[in-house]
């Protein structure tokens, strides 16, 4: 049975819609109220405030933690500074990813690791050698996330961060009243964002303040529905999603590699020795098979298509994770849409897959399949980079 994050006695009495799922085995509000776009357009133009405690938490610490994370990730996470977050990914021995995440060092022999799924067996895996101590710190520290353009004067107000010197991907301890705490500069809605990492002792105190301080920039609580959304448009991979856990596949097809999965830019190969190097170099030579990349699903052709039934379009109302077929516009199936979203933003209809290489150029035209009054069919689908979505201040 899921259990209640450290945040739950204020999460709880905020959630009228009762509608709870299970993440990482705890409970996790999909939406506050029946609807999620309120809380969708609090991360576009105010702020939304997220639980994300269920993310797996890892402390490591040690003279020779910069070298054993090295060890394990496809980036050099040795050459990451203290006081900086980098996004990343490891794989196994054949190149194929098992999980991404998030490394930050707080100090020169001390790091947080942040993962989808439970990550202690393969991190004790590679242990031996290397004088490094490795905490699961899972249930010890609970995770708010703050995003939105107004998150960072509602932070300015509650911590005594210097938040003016915070760029993209910083880190910094503070203090949150009387309570310590550390602010990261990341989140997963494409937007302005910071992260927020507090004991569970304190969990219900900084919440409080963060909520308090928020209400003159019109805060709501944010549920993963909302969540969803955002980080379709921010074109942002999801594990067990766009893409499963190479310890879950059962065949060698479900599997992919950072270059499928377009993080070719977390991967550093030329460098020590590292888990699945070889594999990803002898894949850099010859091409990856697949490519991940942003889909826009013609809106003229899906209304002429279910106007030829009499139906208005038809879209769900919230993000999207069943699969659906691509193919090539001959007709051969050639990929699938993993996940996708109707875009408030941007008005239009979203969708993330993996498809066979060369037909990843941008200004593709491919087709998706929909269904229509039961019946299967076949609209455009035109290939768009990624992000979707990428405000200025996202970065600013």
């Amino acid at each position: 049975m899921p259990v209640p994050s450290p945040f739950h006695s204020r999460t709880s009495k905020l959630c009228h819609s009762m509608l709870w799922k299970d993440w990482a085995g705890y409970l996790a509000v999909r939406s506050y109220t029946e609807s999620h776009e309120p809380e969708y357009f609090a991360f576009r133009h105010s702020a939304g405030l997220l639980d994300v405690t269920p993310l797996f938490k890892y402390e490591v610490h040690g003279p020779d933690a910069p070298r054993f994370l090295s060890r394990i990730m496809s980036r050099n996470v040795a050459k990451l500074k203290v006081g900086r977050v980098t996004y990343v990914c490891w794989c196994d021995d054949h190149g194929k990813v098992i999980d991404d995440g998030t490394v930050a060092r707080l100090e020169k022999h001390y790091y947080r690791v942040t993962a989808a799924e439970p990550s202690m067996h393969w991190f004790e895996r590679f242990r031996r050698g290397h004088d490094v101590e490795i905490e699961d710190s899972s249930t010890r520290l609970g995770a708010l996330s703050l995003q939105g353009p107004k998150a960072k004067a509602i932070l300015e107000s509650v911590s005594d961060a210097d938040l003016d010197a915070l760029g993209f991907f910083g880190l910094t301890a503070c203090k949150f009243g009387d309570v310590s705490g550390w602010i990261t500069r990341t989140g997963y809605t494409g937007d302005l964002g910071y992260e927020v990492w507090v004991e569970n002792a304190d969990a219900e105190a900084v919440y409080d303040a963060i909520w308090e301080a928020g209400q003159p920039h019109a805060i709501l609580p944010a549920g993963l529905d909302a969540l969803d959304v955002a980080r379709v448009e921010a074109g942002f991979v999801m594990n067990g999603v766009d893409y499963w856990s190479a310890n879950h596949c059962l065949i060698e097809a479900r599997k992919s590699s950072p270059f499928e999965l377009n993080l070719d830019w977390t991967v550093k190969l030329d460098r020590t020795p590292f888990v699945g190097q070889a594999a990803l170099e002898r894949e850099l030579e010859n091409g990856p098979e697949r490519r991940f990349v942003g889909l826009v699903i013609d809106w003229d052709e899906t209304e002429r298509l279910f106007n030829s039934y009499g139906l208005p379009p038809e879209l769900p109302i919230s993000a999207w994770r069943d699969g659906r077929p691509i193919y090539a516009p001959e007709g051969a199936w050639i990929g699938m849409a993993t996940s996708g979203a109707w875009s408030p933003t941007l008005k239009k209809n979203l969708a993330l897959a993996q498809i066979r290489a060369e037909y990843a150029e941008p200004g593709a035209r491919l087709q998706i399949e929909i269904t229509a009054e039961y019946r299967r069919h076949k609209v455009a689908a035109i290939v768009t980079p990624l992000p979707f979505f990428d405000p200025a201040r996202k970065r600013a």
